[in-house]
């Protein structure tokens, strides 16, 4: 998946948080960010429309159940 850098605000304790997390942390973070910025701004679809979207790019990407299983496993 090709990743871009953006910036956004976040209240003091929000980014404290983020930059104290680990690698494999800040990473959960965010997918999870992505997911729900795709959510928020794309309301013409369900949830569910959306879901299957961002699997299908995923797998077609490379990303197989047993690698984000692995990712979200990461301690």
């Amino acid at each position: 998946m090709e990743n871009e850098e953006i910036t956004i605000r976040v209240d003091t304790e929000a980014a404290r948080a983020y930059r104290a997390a680990s690698e494999q942390e800040r990473r959960k973070l965010d997918l999870l960010l992505t997911l729900r910025l795709y959510d928020a701004l794309h309301t013409s679809g369900t949830l569910q429309d959306l879901m299957r979207e961002l699997s299908r790019k995923a797998q077609d990407r490379g990303l197989t159940p047993e690698v984000l299983e692995s990712i979200l496993n990461e301690q």
